[in-house]
């Protein structure tokens, strides 16, 4: 087993970050991309997206396999410090479920808090990948 800096993590993607381009204009290299979804989650766009608990939901986004010196660099080096790394369970197609680091906010953004142009760009970001936008 590889204890090294380059052992290779899947890492499950909701927001912008899900965009492969995006994440190589931040030193990242995005490997092994799946599409797939979490189930009793909802995506909550504030200022930024995170997920939420919600039975009966289902969140999408994509899979990439990254080094764990990459999701710190991320998160942590883009003063992105208020996410967390949690595992969840991700759905990559009918009959098989990986289990994944996802980074999520501590703390849900406020009923009233929105950003009109993340969201925007998350629907385009979702239609480039053919995944459902679902708010």
């Amino acid at each position: 087993m590889d204890n090294s800096n380059n052992r290779l993590h899947d890492v499950f993607f909701y927001g912008l970050y899900m965009d492969e381009e995006i994440l190589k204009t931040k030193g990242v290299n995005p490997r092994n991309q799946r599409a797939g979804f979490v189930s009793g989650y909802k995506l909550r766009v504030g200022k930024l997206a995170t997920l939420l608990r919600c039975e009966n939901s289902k969140a999408y986004g994509l899979v990439y396999s990254l080094t764990y010196d990459e999701v710190e660099k991320l998160y942590a080096g883009s003063g992105l410090t208020q996410y967390i790394k949690e595992s969840l369970l991700v759905n990559v197609d009918e009959n098989k479920s990986i289990t994944t680091l996802c980074c999520n906010l501590l703390d849900a953004p406020s009923e009233d808090e929105s950003n009109e142009e993340y969201s925007s760009k998350l629907k385009k970001c979702m239609e480039k990948y053919n995944l459902p936008f679902v708010l």
